[in-house]
C-alpha cells in the first residue's frame, strides 16, 4: 500500500502554534504521530514523505525518531529538510527534489506529481495527472493556489484542458490528514471534497 503525507514538522516547537495542532508540546505530537504511523504502516507500505521531516533539529534526536517508523520512506525533500548526514539518507528508500508515481484507487490507475511545493503548471495537468504538494499549511497561500487552479480551468487555459486540473495538499496538519498519512484513496475521498 502507498501512503502519502507532508510537513511532519519533527522538533520544531513552533509548528505546534502556528498550525493550530492539537497537541500540548511537541513531545506529545511526537509521539502521537508516530503511534499513528506505526499503528498503520507495515514493513511492506511505502511511505511518501513531501518534504518537512523536521525543522533542522539535532540529528541523532532526527535519526533516533525517523528510524523507529515504519514502512519504505521516499522523502521528496522540502525546504526545512536537511539531508547531509550519511546516517540519515539511509533511514530513506530514496530521496528527491520531484517524483513521478502510479497510484491505482478501485481498478483505476492515476497518474501523479509529488513535490514539497505547490506547482502552478504541472505535467499533464489538464489531462489527469494529480499534484499531491505540501509546504503552504494552512495558510491563505494554500486557498489562493486552489482557487487559482478552478479558476485556470474554467477562464482562458480551459481550452487546454480535457479534465479539471486536480491538486491535494497532504500536509498532516490538514483536518483530511488528521496527522498522519493516507492513501491516495483516502485523499481523493475526502481533500477532493473539500
Amino acid at each position: 500500500m502507498n501512503y502519502y503525507i507532508s510537513d511532519l514538522h519533527f522538533l520544531h516547537k513552533n509548528c505546534i502554534q502556528f498550525d493550530e495542532r492539537p497537541f500540548s508540546d511537541i513531545e506529545e505530537m511526537q509521539r502521537v504521530m508516530v503511534e499513528k504511523w506505526n499503528r498503520k504502516i507495515t514493513n511492506g507500505d511505502t511511505v511518501y514523505i513531501l518534504g518537512d521531516v523536521s525543522m533542522r533539529g539535532k540529528k541523532e534526536d532526527l535519526i533516533a525518531l525517523v528510524a523507529t517508523l515504519k514502512g519504505k520512506k521516499i522523502l521528496v525533500k522540502g525546504n526545512h529538510d536537511s539531508v547531509e548526514d550519511d546516517r540519515y539518507q539511509q533511514l530513506y528508500d530514496t530521496m528527491c527534489d520531484y517524483k513521478e508515481v502510479q497510484d491505482s484507487v478501485d481498478g483505476t490507475n492515476y497518474s501523479l506529481v509529488l513535490c514539497q511545493y505547490p506547482i502552478f503548471s504541472w505535467k499533464n495537468m489538464g489531462r489527469g495527472t494529480i499534484l499531491l504538494y505540501g509546504h503552504t499549511h494552512n495558510g491563505k497561500e494554500d486557498d489562493y493556489f486552489q482557487r487559482c487552479i478552478v479558476q485556470m480551468s474554467k477562464n482562458e487555459c480551459g481550452h487546454i484542458y480535457d479534465k479539471m486540473p486536480r491538486a491535494y495538499n497532504v500536509g498532516c496538519m490538514k483536518p483530511w490528514m488528521n496527522n498522519e498519512q493516507r492513501t491516495f484513496k483516502e485523499n481523493l475521498e475526502t481533500a477532493g471534497h473539500n
